[in-house]
């Protein structure tokens, strides 16, 4: 068989690829951690992983993929089916078709709670609710309980989802969640255990799910060992991507299913764990190993395909900073590059004059504006730039979020500024009139 598909890979990923896989075929083997670190080609490893499975025997119908976003399954697929085509030009599977236990947790829930529906008391016919209709039904039993027309302001309808879903996906108490997260809706927690519970007791009644319901129900079905046994059985080999940025739900789930880690494979790096406000942990990537006897195998992907090796530089000298992590120094062949500079200003409104002196500058170098990125932690966060570049007529495209002029609090401002203006302008006013209601 040709192996020219592995030729491509460098030693770190290659050996990632190959674990498990010998001569005989694949064989489960010990459970295998991948610490990608950040450009080191981790979706290309990670595809090549499951297609090596598949074209040493693996069946991929008893493959189940996890991503952190439909998004990435679908290229994750399309992927794995040009590698296994670019191996076995006869006769190949139809990867797009057979490779159908990829998606999202929540997805794989979805379509594991319908099939054991019967089996665990849950109507089959249940419909999902998207945040937005979550928040919606929150803001319904809100108004019923009376908590809107509290004279203090009892926390938002999106304030109260985000409350309960840290508590279903950090497995901590409400308390617990308030004080570390929440500090300024701690004065509420009685009202919002009681909401809570009325908002249980409705999806119920109405035979609802919510996002959170799908890892919840699919964790508490896989607490019935008989349950859990048979639908880890269902599938030979487990790769989750991202794992990183999974919660303490999620892990309890993929423990479930494979509790002494055979054919195992998650991939991800502790330095670059963003989603903790989503109750992702990074514990569970650095608690990994050490969940199975033997310990996983460690795989590191250090070398980087997308920066210089003067930002890596700067880049390693942070991630050493971390109390805890698994030590990688990323590293790459373009070693010339300009080193990254920090840059003191005094308040905000300095930063953005910089900011815009340095897009000016380099437009009068030759760098067109197309060409220029301004990053931000949050997207709320750019609005004295966006003010600012508007002000002196630059153009740029906001990605992610609202632009400043579009976001509800300043447009409710124009609205009544418009109205002062314009007093026939019946959508101004009516804007303005729903702001005193």
């Amino acid at each position: 068989m040709s192996i020219a598909h592995l030729e491509r890979l460098n030693p770190d990923q290659r050996r990632a690829v190959e674990h498990g896989v010998g001569e005989a075929g694949t064989r489960s083997g010990r459970p295998l951690l991948v610490i990608a670190g950040a450009g080191s080609g981790k979706t290309s490893t990670l595809a090549h992983r499951v297609a090596h499975l598949i074209v040493n025997g693996a069946d991929p119908r008893r493959v189940l993929l996890m991503t952190f976003s439909r998004r990435a399954a679908s290229e994750m697929i399309r992927r794995v089916g040009r590698i296994v085509r670019s191996v076995i030009s006869q006769g190949a599977p139809n990867v797009t078709e057979a490779l159908n236990w990829a998606g999202t947790f929540h997805a794989i829930g979805a379509r594991l709670l319908r099939l054991y529906a019967h089996q665990i008391g849950l109507d089959p016919a249940y419909t999902i609710h998207d945040r937005e209709d979550s928040a919606d039904l929150l803001n319904l039993l809100r108004h019923q309980l009376g908590f809107s027309k509290t004279e203090a302001r009892f926390p938002t309808k999106g304030t109260c989802l985000a409350i309960y879903s840290r508590c279903v996906n950090a497995e901590k108490p409400i308390e617990e969640v308030l004080r570390t997260s929440f500090p300024w809706c701690a004065d509420w927690v009685d009202e919002l255990k009681q909401l809570f519970g009325d908002y249980v007791e409705a999806k119920q009644r109405q035979s609802v799910l919510d996002y959170d319901d799908l890892l919840l129900y699919w964790a508490q079905m896989m607490t019935d060992p008989g349950l859990a046994g048979e639908i880890g059985n269902q599938f030979d080999h487990v790769l989750v991507d991202e794992y990183q940025d999974t919660n303490r739900l999620q892990a309890s789930i993929l423990l479930s299913l494979k509790p002494s880690g055979s054919g195992l494979t998650v991939v991800g790096d502790d330095a670059q764990s963003i989603y903790s406000f989503r109750a992702a942990t990074v514990r569970n990537i650095l608690d990994f190993p050490a969940q199975f006897s033997p310990p996983a195998e460690i795989v590191t992907l250090d070398r980087n395909y997308r920066s210089t090796q003067p930002i890596l530089a700067a880049a390693n000298a942070l991630i050493e900073l971390a109390s805890e992590r698994y030590t990688k120094n990323l590293w790459t062949d373009r070693t010339v590059g300009e080193l990254p500079q920090l840059v003191w200003v005094r308040d905000e409104a300095d930063q953005v004059n910089y900011v815009v002196e340095c897009i000016l500058e380099n437009r009068e170098a030759g760098l067109t504006l197309k060409q220029q990125a301004v990053l931000f932690r949050a997207s709320h966060h750019s609005g004295p730039l966006e003010v600012e570049l508007t002000r002196r007529n630059i153009p740029f495209v906001k990605f992610g979020g609202l632009k400043f002029l579009d976001t509800a609090h300043i447009k409710d401002l124009l609205a009544v500024l418009r109205f002062v203006e314009n007093a026939r302008d019946r959508v101004s006013g009516f804007r303005m009139l729903q702001l005193v209601q």
